[in-house]
């Protein structure tokens, strides 16, 4: 237990950290924080339900982003509870609530980032009372474990109580303000009206008049008036709240049958106070993910700067992004995801703000924001174990939602300071509705965010315009004035047929079959802008659309990302980041330099490093699809894929997962067929003639092209043609594929599957890897299995905490699925080898100690005395006691027995009927120089533990002490 000291005269005029509020013997790392609120209040009331509930309860939509702590509880308070259950015969409990406050009536999204101390998802310690203890308890127990446990100093302590509602017909509540008047004096015992001081959750349910504790960051002063008024240095730490309301609809307030407690205590906050940081932001919480956010995005280091001393807002988005990626990977595991509508919208907020303030504010490159997955994970995982079992699911959602956002937020964001800069310069503070749908239409830039960031620069934005404009942009498109696919222009139907009207010929695009690295020399047909078809992008604002009579450049199609590279020009340039084609139109996207026109000459240059890593990805995508067939079955069909430079992502029908067996040979089948040197051809065949071709795969529901092309890994297609019907071709992989592929399987050196998942009901989906990215994850797994041998060479505390880094890295790492069983079974096997040693030392222990007491009785009663005290050898646990001290118990001995297991002294006291010493005393006279107390105890047996190992000396003399008066 801390021991508190008087708090030092603040001085304003001082540094920045503040003076240590409290000395302590030992530090409060926020897991220590947790655990000793936790473990308090299971000494106390005897139930935990731990670690926690839901922050985003996946089976009632209504109950979203607020005090998630008390929904599970909703039955027990209205009397709903089902009585056969054991639920609803609970009368106490404990745990750690996840909470999320980004929308309705509890909503801190907005303020997060700003200050140091709001956050849309917050961890609150809760205990609680179903119709047992009240008040008088509640507010006894609050102030002993902040004064006496977490050491806090008593005159930094304020309390708030209800101060009445005449409106509501509620009087105020005095004896909770009579119950605080035996802690603290009447000038910090403060009354304030149902904003502060009447809890309700929302419009109906469980409500009542709560009580505040406020803490005092500075001290030596009257912080009276600073309470409840956002200084963040007077803040609220704990909540308690007394539910004995019910709130019906009408506003109708009815009492509850029986009056409940439900509490809330700040964990960040207190572990600010605790760790004496001003900031929840300064403490080992969020610093963690701060240097992974830094890491990751190169970022300058955290400095903790607010407000106009935080220039270009930089700490300012490291507050957000850190706050932001806790939000979603709790609410994801929880059973939400981003979305389009209800709290799913509400997550889509969250991490668009995330993604652009990382981008905006710390220059932090797309697909940033997913990689902090994992730190957050070591952080909480351990807390929150639903973190690690969803730690791919978290990562995939999250990436997936950033990938779509993320290509068009630079440009939107840019095109909203020109807009921005526009309105100023007119004398305006409206965004108008036109301008809002640019945004939205041509560069993907969502109306939410438009209107988040005009309120930023104390703008607002016309929504009604905005809706008029889009109203108006559906009846000129038969799309729908839909944005598609995340495109930066609408290359939709209004724009092929202005390119077929205008004579534009097609886009001649074979050449991106071509061996060998290529570049072409070719021609500007058309540039393409927001406003429409121009003749040279000096005639308007871009992002502009370029389109070529002939290009090198692959199209996003059929799973397979697009070509980047450059077009070069004799004034200008494109750095092309995006190609898509439509109505055999190839239209190029991204950043431009200089003037470009159309009829310049340009030349095509693709990144040909970039698709040397895409074509592996593919053509293994083909094979692990005739290997999924070969090992699961003719079932199979592909549901979908994704292929980058990074991996190769198979989506496909089976109902149930693959076994590490079925994985191992999948890969196994891939891996010879790359070993083999299989000749890869393609080209494109009558479709009629394609679909003879016997062990062909096409996927269900595909339209295909006439001709066709087709792409086979092994046989010619001159082969297939001269005879469709053999048998053989059932051996390969023969697809329909427009992508760009190996000439040879072995130019991918090496495929890995690093993970089987479902992602649907009847779906399951193969994420893989092919050369470097393979390698590494291979040579990852190496070093793992590396390290879980050398645990070989360990044991006790150095092989416990070996073991415990290694299971965290099994769960999280990226790593091949079969090293990483292999891995899990070798950690296994040294966790089993861990506990037979464990069992060998406690059954030698024991029966030493039942030599040991033997002897010692013998002893004793040859002596003529009636008892004797002992110490047992290290590691003698208290089962093993009890069986000793039963030897001396059954020859009319008495004794005491001390013994060090896992790091702690343990007693055990035995007395007889006739010996005539209190076995309580007894125990508690030898526990007291251990720092410890005795467990209570009957039958003359009693046994209990101290801390204080060291004092086993002095524990022993005054057992010994007590036994010689007593008898």
């Amino acid at each position: 237990m801390p021991v508190c000291e008087q708090a030092a005269t603040y001085d304003p005029s001082g540094p920045k950290e503040l003076p240590r509020p409290v000395k302590y013997v030992e530090e409060w790392p926020s897991s220590r924080v947790r655990d000793t609120f936790v473990n308090y209040f299971i000494e106390k009331q005897g139930h935990v339900n731990w670690p926690s509930s839901p922050a985003v309860p996946v089976n009632d939509p209504t109950l979203l982003f607020a005090n998630a702590g008390m929904n599970q509880y909703k039955p027990i308070f209205l009397g709903k509870a089902d009585p056969k259950t054991a639920f609803a015969k609970l009368t106490r409990a404990t745990n750690t609530q996840k909470c999320i406050r980004a929308g309705g009536k509890h909503n801190d999204l907005d303020d997060v980032g700003k200050d140091t101390y709001h956050h849309t998802f917050f961890e609150m310690l809760g205990n609680w009372s179903f119709g047992d203890y009240f008040k008088e308890e509640a507010i006894g127990m609050a102030w002993d474990l902040l004064t006496n446990v977490y050491g806090l100093a008593p005159d930094r302590l304020y309390a708030t109580y209800f101060g009445g509602d005449e409106s509501q017909g509620l009087q105020p509540d005095l004896e909770a303000k009579a119950i605080w008047l035996k802690y603290l004096p009447e000038s910090r015992v403060m009354p304030f009206g149902c904003a502060d001081n009447f809890w309700e959750m929302g419009d109906v349910g469980p409500c009542g008049p709560c009580t505040e504790i406020h803490y005092d960051r500075i001290g030596g002063r009257d912080a009276a008036s600073l309470v409840n008024m956002d200084d963040p240095n007077c803040l609220e730490i704990w909540n308690v709240v007394f539910i004995q309301y019910n709130r019906e609809e009408g506003g109708v307030l009815k009492s509850l049958p029986s009056k409940h407690v439900d509490t809330g205590m700040g964990f960040e906050r207190l572990t600010s106070i605790l760790q004496n940081k001003m900031s929840n932001y300064d403490t080992d919480v969020f610093m963690p993910i701060f240097k992974e956010i830094q890491r990751i995005s190169g970022a300058a280091p955290y400095t903790g700067l607010l407000g106009k001393e935080d220039v270009g807002e930089k700490d300012m988005a490291y507050r957000v992004v850190a706050d932001h990626i806790r939000t979603l990977s709790i609410a994801i595991a929880d059973g939400a995801a981003p979305g389009s509508d209800g709290r799913n919208y509400v997550l889509r907020r969250v991490l668009r703000r995330a993604v652009r303030f990382g981008r905006e504010k710390l220059g932090a490159k797309q697909g940033f924001f997913h990689k902090l997955v994992p730190c957050l994970i070591q952080q909480l995982g351990a807390v929150f174990p639903e973190l690690v079992a969803k730690q791919t699911h978290i990562t995939e959602i999250i990436a997936d939602e950033e990938e779509s956002f993320g290509r068009t937020l630079q440009k939107g964001i840019d095109q909203f300071g020109k807009v921005l800069a526009a309105a100023k310069q007119e004398g305006r503070t409206v965004i108008s509705g036109p301008e809002a749908f640019l945004l939205w239409e041509s560069y993907g830039f969502p109306n939410d965010l438009t209107e988040l960031m005009a309120e930023e620069n104390g703008f607002t934005l016309d929504n009604e315009g905005f809706a008029q404009a889009f109203a108006e942009a559906q009846e000129k498109s038969r799309a729908g004035g839909k944005k598609s696919g995340g495109v930066q222009l609408l290359f939709e139907a209004e724009a092929t047929a202005w390119l077929q009207n205008n004579g534009v010929a097609i886009t001649k695009d074979e050449e991106k079959y071509a061996s060998g690295r290529p570049t072409l020399e070719s021609t500007v047909t058309a540039i393409m802008s927001p406003s429409g078809f121009i003749k040279s992008t000096s005639d308007a604002e871009g992002p502009y659309g370029f389109f070529m009579d002939a290009t090198t450049f692959y199209a996003e199609s059929g799973g397979q990302v697009c070509d980047s590279g450059l077009i070069t020009t004799p004034s200008g340039s494109m750095s092309v980041s995006d190609v898509k084609v439509a109505a055999a139109y190839v239209m190029h996207t991204g950043d431009v330099s200089g003037t470009v026109s159309v009829g310049d000459a340009a030349k095509c240059a693709v990144d040909y490093d970039r698709r040397d890593n895409i074509m592996p990805n593919h053509t293994m995508t083909h094979v692990l699809n005739y290997a999924l067939r070969k090992v699961m079955g003719d079932g199979v069909d592909q549901k979908g894929s994704l292929v980058d430079e990074e991996k190769l992502r198979f989506d496909f029908s089976h109902n149930k997962g693959a076994t590490t067996k079925q994985i191992a040979e999948i890969e196994a089948i891939v891996n010879e067929q790359i070993k083999s040197k299989l000749a890869v051809d393609k080209r494109e065949v009558a479709l009629d003639k394609a679909m003879t071709i016997n062990g062909l795969r096409a996927v269900f529901g595909e339209v295909y092209p006439d001709p066709v092309r087709v792409v086979s890994v092994g046989p010619s297609i001159d082969d297939l043609l001269a005879n469709p019907s053999d048998d053989k071709w059932k051996n390969y992989s023969i697809e329909f594929c427009g992508g760009t592929h190996l000439a040879s399987t072995d130019f991918a050196e090496q495929f890995v599957i690093l993970e089987e998942s479902g992602i649907a009901k009847g779906i399951r989906r193969i994420t893989g890897a092919t050369r470097e990215g393979a390698k590494a994850a291979l040579a990852r797994a190496a070093d793992v299995l590396a390290l879980v041998k050398s645990c070989d060479s360990l044991s006790g505390e150095a092989l416990d905490k070996q073991l415990g880094v290694l299971k965290n890295v099994v769960d999280t790492e990226v790593l091949p699925v079969i090293q990483r069983e292999e891995i899990r079974a070798a950690v296994t096997s040294q966790v089993k080898r861990v506990l037979d040693a464990q069992k060998e030392a406690a059954a030698a222990a024991k029966a030493q100690a039942i030599v040991d007491v033997q002897e010692k009785t013998a002893a004793t009663k040859s002596a003529g005395a009636k008892y004797f005290v002992a110490t047992l050898a290290d590691g003698t646990d208290a089962g093993a006691m009890k069986e000793a001290a039963a030897v001396a118990f059954a020859e009319g001995i008495a004794c005491t027995l001390l013994a060090n297991c896992k790091g702690k002294e343990f007693v055990y006291c035995s007395v007889p009927p006739d010996v005539g010493i209190d076995v309580k005393g007894w125990l508690a006279a030898s526990c007291g120089p251990l720092g410890g107390k005795g467990g209570g105890g009957k039958g003359g047996l009693a046994q209990g533990q101290g801390p204080n190992v060291d004092a086993v000396p002095d524990a022993v003399a005054a057992a010994e002490a007590f036994a010689k008066l007593a008898i």
